[in-house]
């Protein structure tokens, strides 16, 4: 029971971190065609930073908490091919959101460099790694 209830709650910690990751650059897209200083400036940035400080990174965290403790109680899985992949994929996730955080960082700042037709484009990179991720772990290919 005890695994089951850290799955569970690690799978809705992963569910909040996606949510995070797939509207964040779409608010990028509204937010790149604003003035800087404006009323609706402000009020994107608002939005990214609740989204940021209040979902995303609090989800990150818990995310990497119970899945550690998951690992731990299953440690064999280190030693799966399919697993190290969806590590790495973990990791390129991880690195994606450090991104956005830039992005997020350079509109406080005022810059306004990137196009919204950059900002759909990565909006896509979370849901490829998301569906390559869940068909790893649920078909478990033999890569060995």
């Amino acid at each position: 029971m005890y695994y089951d209830i850290i799955k569970s709650l690690h799978l809705i910690f992963v569910i909040s971190w996606m949510v995070g990751l797939l509207y964040l650059p779409r608010l990028f897209v509204y937010h790149s065609n604003t003035k800087y200083n404006s009323k609706m400036d402000k009020t994107f940035l608002v939005m990214e930073s609740r989204l940021l400080k209040i979902i995303m990174n609090p989800s990150i965290i818990v995310t990497y908490v119970f899945g550690l403790l998951l690992l731990f109680d299953s440690d064999y899985l280190l030693y799966e091919i399919y697993f190290i992949i969806k590590i790495v994929f973990i990791i390129l996730l991880s690195l994606f959101h450090l991104y956005l955080s830039i992005l997020y960082k350079g509109f406080k700042k005022g810059y306004r460099y990137k196009s919204p037709n950059f900002y759909r484009k990565i909006n896509e990179i979370p849901t490829v790694l998301m569906i390559s991720i869940i068909l790893l772990i649920v078909i478990k290919p033999d890569l060995n």
